[in-house]
């Protein structure tokens, strides 16, 4: 487990109350996402929240896609450049930004029978691992390989699903 984990909150929408409760839960899936991967360094990470409409306008910058999407990730460090974790600095161990889009999340999570909370730690889990430098868009294993520890780290946190 990470020795010091520091997150940023900011909140840039109005469709959902962001409460203590809920980044409380973004914190958990966000410890449980570093103990599964077993980063054992200080961490900082920042967790934005926006609505479909602030997050079509990053997807269309960052990744030329013109649509909205429920989470986007932006890593500050490249792992396929080092021998896994990098080496603990003042700049290092700011992992990156999630942008979680709070109204996708509640649409998603009607959409498929489960809780608001479920999908927004799911989404945090599905991001954190792309801050640490998992892709699901390389190839079909590493999408069955990220989608396992999405399972696993959910399943600890006690919001799996159950068919």
């Amino acid at each position: 487990m990470t020795t010091k984990l520091t997150i940023y909150y900011e909140n840039e929408q109005s469709s959902e109350r962001v409460t203590y409760k809920l980044k409380l839960l973004m914190r958990r899936a966000v410890e449980e996402t570093l103990k599964h991967e077993g980063y054992g360094n200080d961490a900082q990470v920042s967790i934005t929240f926006t609505d479909d409409e602030k997050i079509h306008a990053l997807n269309q910058r960052f990744r030329g896609v013109d649509a909205p999407t429920d989470v986007l990730s932006f890593p500050l460090i490249d792992f396929d450049d080092c021998c896994g974790e990098p080496a603990i600095d003042e700049m290092e161990n700011m992992l990156g930004d999630i942008v979680l889009n709070l109204e996708r999340a509640r649409a998603q999570a009607e959409q498929y029978g489960h809780s608001f909370e479920r999908e927004a730690a799911f989404l945090t889990v599905h991001s954190m691992l792309h801050l640490l430098g998992y892709d699901h868009e390389t190839s079909e294993a590493d999408e069955a390989d990220m989608r396992q520890r999405q399972s696993e780290i959910v399943a600890k946190l006690g919001l799996a699903i159950t068919q």
